[in-house]
């Protein structure tokens, strides 16, 4: 704010200095010294800029809104009058024996209401535009900066919805091990803790690189392997690009469970869920896949999976077209693109 200030005193000193010169030549074109006419434009312009300055203050803390822009014009012209008025009296003081003078200041009177009127005038609608245009400014970084932290905030709780989702998964199939396997239940166990120990390192970080992603998927698909045991296969193929490219963190497992769910209880028998991952014009491209009987009706789930992976990309990209699906025979592909920031 300090600064925008310092622009306008310097716009309204560059126009005073600008405006004497020429106040004084005409005056000296008209028959007077230079030492009138020099004393006549900077007391007038002193007068006039001490004025325009006031309005600058006034519309700093007072802004008339848009249907009382008349204020302005009432302002100028009381401050327009009050400057004639100062003028008159101190030339006239100034110049007590220059009769010729003095007749051309009571001559000029009218001529220099309108003149100053039309000047604060300026001045006035040239203030209430900038301080208009600033507190719009400031209306907008406000607005944006609330957006930035509602985001925030609603990545913040997918994040901690997710976890306690798999948690929930989990921890039924510790439980149900426990009877029938205790061995394949201590190993999941184990298993689910480095994966917590891995997720709570990079709570804080919204992306990581796609070779930390996979490395965190597979302490995840090792668990679900615990739990489907020799039926779920799992293959990841992925270009010498893609390693290096960043996403958001934990924005495969939602998508993997999901594959997992709809592909091992619709199918009977062996499933192989594939992970592909390319890079295509500053996009990483991933794409999970799983096989699924379109005569099976749907599992019931908690709606989290895909859900909160579109919402997730729409608030960090702010893009709806990130996340496709498609069935083609009997296989069911999620294709995820991120883009690549740079």
């Amino acid at each position: 704010m300090k600064n925008q200030n310092n622009k306008i005193a310097l716009l309204e000193i560059s126009w005073w200095l600008t405006w004497t010169i020429l106040q004084a030549s005409a005056l000296n074109l008209a028959g007077f010294s230079w030492g009138i006419s020099a004393t006549d434009a900077i007391f007038s312009n002193f007068v006039l800029g001490w004025e325009g300055y006031a309005i600058i203050l006034m519309l700093k803390f007072y802004q008339p809104d848009k249907s009382k822009l008349y204020y302005l014009l009432l302002w100028s012209a009381a401050l327009a009058g009050i400057c004639v008025l100062v003028i008159e009296f101190g030339l006239a003081i100034v110049f007590e024996g220059n009769t010729t003078y003095l007749q051309f200041l009571d001559n000029t009177a009218l001529l220099r209401f309108g003149f100053s009127f039309l000047m604060l005038a300026f001045i006035s609608i040239l203030g209430w535009v900038w301080f208009y245009l600033q507190t719009q400014q400031k209306n907008e970084i406000r607005k944006a900066d609330v957006d930035k932290m509602s985001k925030e905030a609603e990545l913040y709780s997918l994040r901690q919805q997710l976890q306690p989702h798999f948690l929930f998964n989990s921890l039924n199939s510790i439980n149900a091990l426990i009877g029938a396997d205790p061995a394949k239940a201590r190993t999941m166990v184990q298993q689910l803790s480095d994966f917590f120990r891995g997720t709570l390192r990079r709570q804080e970080s919204h992306r990581v690189t796609f070779s930390e992603e996979l490395d965190q998927l597979k302490l995840y698909l090792e668990i679900e392997k615990v739990r489907f045991g020799h039926r779920l296969k799992t293959e990841i193929i992925h270009d010498d690009a893609s390693p290096q490219m960043m996403i958001p963190s934990l924005l495969l497992q939602p998508v993997v469970e999901n594959a997992i769910k709809f592909g091992l209880y619709d199918v009977t028998g062996d499933v192989l869920l594939s992970v592909h991952a390319e890079v295509k014009n500053d996009y990483l491209m991933v794409c999970v896949e799983n096989p699924f009987d379109p005569d099976t009706v749907p599992p019931k789930g908690t709606g989290f999976g895909l859900t909160s992976i579109e919402r997730r990309l729409y608030l960090l990209y702010g893009r709806n077209d990130l996340l496709t699906t498609e069935k083609t025979n009997s296989k069911f592909r999620t294709c995820l693109q991120i883009p690549q920031i740079k």
